[in-house]
This record gives structure tokens, sequence and C-alpha cells, in this order.
């Protein structure tokens, strides 16, 4: 967003900003009519919305659905149409696996088939520790499939990432995966001419790890999509002036930041309490800090209501951490929303928070959809979100004379 006029206007200064992204945190009404948030005992969230701003953000667009890719390149101020990377990318970055240009690399899902039918795209979330176990096996038995070699590393639960090195390996290919329970698994399909080769070789590569993998239910075949190549990009650093660091447990969200040029630290554990805890410990060597919370996510997917309002209680518990290290801005928000009612990613627009020294003090008092509806920063484009906390901070100069 205004990359024309942008480079004009960063001012460097000390100011210290921090995006809370509780992913999928939006919701919409459940059958009593209310979403998790509006349920959810927020009371430093809402103490810090009743003196900042509140307002909805759309991630890509109105109506449209977005993946995770595109909710947080759009929360990182970068158009989300212009810069489609693909998820392949962002999961082998996110398990530091090489990609070299001419790669693809590709997301991966253990699955559960039954009687010919996908059952579970998830396999029942099953451990990282079975993840890798299976992933070794795999790689023992699948090294290279024509001359295309193949490398495959494990991500987080059920996921893994697959890179293929050779020539002529093409994007251009339709993903292997209904996206749904109780269809059959379906084929990848060149989308043109030059990407016969790739489609014929992943769909060998899925044919091969069902056979290695026919008594392992319920990671009894895989699926794969998100297709992609390394992207040209401008780093935060080069777009902002700004040192960024990633705090995220999740491979995906790590390989995004690093893409974008953010550092990501390992972290002394999984819970929210550490990841706060490194925020704490590198406080001092990073201007823009992005926080990453991921089970509101898995919790709205898997339709469990309940939990998804414990996990964001949890947050709110542990916010302090974060309040005591005193951001000159904090603004908390979601990638998109994830209702337990869809159990899956929506189109409704993101409720958010933003406080600094500078925010307007609006009407809303609770942090929640429809209190944030009446924010005095209305309803915006998620790019524009870094903007205003950049302004809050004073790292944007006037425009013009």
């Amino acid at each position: 967003m205004y990359e024309e006029i942008l480079p004009q206007l960063i001012n460097t200064n000390n100011t210290k900003l921090v995006l809370l992204v509780l992913d999928g945190l939006g919701g919409t009404t459940n059958a009593d009519g209310v979403t998790e948030l509006e349920v959810a005992r927020t009371p430093n969230m809402d103490a810090l919305i009743s003196s900042g701003s509140a307002g909805l953000h759309r991630p890509v667009g109105y109506g449209i659905t977005p993946g995770s890719g595109p909710g947080h390149l759009g929360l990182f101020g970068y158009n989300p149409i212009k810069y489609q990377i693909g998820r392949g990318i962002l999961e082998a970055f996110g398990v530091d696996m090489e990609v070299n240009p001419g790669d693809l690399a590709m997301r991966g899902n253990f699955c559960t088939m039954e009687n010919g039918i996908i059952t579970d795209r998830r396999a029942g979330r099953i451990s990282t520790d079975k993840c890798k176990e299976l992933v070794e096996k795999l790689k023992n038995k699948i090294q290279q499939i024509e001359d295309i070699k193949i490398d495959i590393k494990a991500g987080r639960e059920y996921r893994f990432a697959v890179v293929l090195r050779g020539d002529a390996l093409s994007a251009m290919i339709s993903d292997a995966d209904p996206q749904t329970i109780g269809k059959r698994p379906i084929k990848a399909m060149p989308l043109s001419p030059i990407a016969e080769k790739t489609a014929r070789i992943v769909n060998k590569f899925i044919e091969m790890a069902t056979e290695i993998l026919a008594e392992e239910y319920p990671a009894n075949t895989v699926l794969l999509r998100g297709y992609s190549k390394l992207a040209d990009i401008k780093t935060s650093t080069e777009k902002y002036g700004m040192r960024a660091v990633c705090i995220a447990v999740y491979p995906m969200y790590r390989g995004l930041a690093k893409i974008v040029g953010m550092d990501t630290p390992q972290l002394p554990g999984e819970t929210t309490e550490d990841e706060f805890e490194t925020v704490k410990k590198v406080w001092n060597d990073y201007d823009f800090f992005f926080v990453h919370i991921k089970k509101t996510d898995s919790y709205g997917e898997d339709g469990n209501f309940d939990g998804k309002v414990r996990k964001i209680e949890e947050v709110d518990e542990k916010l302090p951490m974060l309040l005591d290290l005193k951001p000159d801005v904090i603004a908390i928000t979601g990638d998109h929303c994830t209702p337990s009612v869809h159990k899956s990613h929506s189109w409704h627009p993101v409720p958010l928070l933003l406080k600094g020294k500078y925010t307007f003090a609006d009407d809303a008092k609770t942090f929640s959809e429809r209190e944030c509806a009446k924010g005095i920063i209305g309803h915006i484009p998620a790019e524009a979100i870094i903007l205003l906390m950049m302004a809050d901070a004073g790292k944007l100069k006037k425009f013009g004379a």
C-alpha cells in the first residue's frame, strides 16, 4: 500500500511496535447468537480497547476467504493479491529446508483414507513425533522420481514439506487435495503443457507414499498442495526501515516471516508464556515484533467453540507480560476469521485493537466483533494496519509540503 510514496515517508526512531496475531481470531454467531470472542473473559484486552481504537479489517477483499499466507502478508503490509506466495515455499522455509532457484516446494498433509474416501484431512492431528517417524519412512524409500530428486521434512503435527529438485519443474498444477472429507483423493493436473512432467512426478509421489503408509492408520496417505517457487519481495527492513522479528511456534508462519526478512529465533517451548518470554529476551534488538498464536485457529477448524474461548482467555491472562515491556504501539488482531460453526476459515471481517500514545479512544469498550464495529478505525484493508501502527509510533513523516 502506497509503495510509490512510502520510501520518502519513513522516519527512523527507537519506538517499539508489537503485532499480536491470534490466528483465526474472529468468528460469527453460533446458535446462541454469540461469538467466541464475545464469550471469552478478556479484561486486559478490554482495558486496552477502552482507551485505544477499534475497527475491523478485511485480509484480502470483501467476501474472499483468505488462506494463512495471504492473511499474514496483508498484516505485514504487502498486497496479498500482488504477492501470491504459495503455501509450499512457506512450509519449506518454516522448517529450514534449502530451496534454490528452480526448486519446487509444496505443503503436505498426512491424512486418513478409508475404502478409498478421505475421512480426515489431518489424520487425527497425529503428534509431531509421529510425523517425524513417518517422514523418515518416506525419505528412506522416496529419494528420486524420474530425474527429479526429492527432499522431505516434517513440520508440526500432520504437516510436512516436500521440495523437488531438477529441470523443467512448474508450479502450474492443481492441488492434489479435495480440501474436504467424504471425497476420493484427486490427482494433480497440469494447468499448462509445461507442467505435465511436474504433475506426473507429484502423482507418482502420492502413489508411492500411499503404498508405504498402507499400515499406518490413521496416517495412511498424503495430500499435496501449495506448489511454489522462490518469490521476489522486498524485506520489511527495505520497506519500512524496521528491524523485525517473528515469535511463532508453527513452521509456516516462521517461513513467511523469513521471506519478508524477519528473524526467527528458536523458542524455549511452545506455550504462550514461552513466546512472550522470548519477546522479552530479544526486546532490545528489534523495532517490530510479530507474535503469533496458533491454537485459536486450530480450535476453530475443529469446531471446538469452548476450546477457542479458553485459548483467547489464556492469551489475555498472559498479556501483561507484553504490556510490561511498554511497547509504544500494540495491535491485536487475527489473520482471518475461523468460526467454530464453520470449522474453516471464513470471509468475515476481523476484529482489530490498536493502542498507542496517540490513538483515538472511541466507543468500543470490550474486544469483540460487534464492539469493534463501533470503532473509529472503521473497516479497513489489512495492509493499512502496519501503517497506522507506524504513524502512531512517529515512524511516518508528513506527505507533501
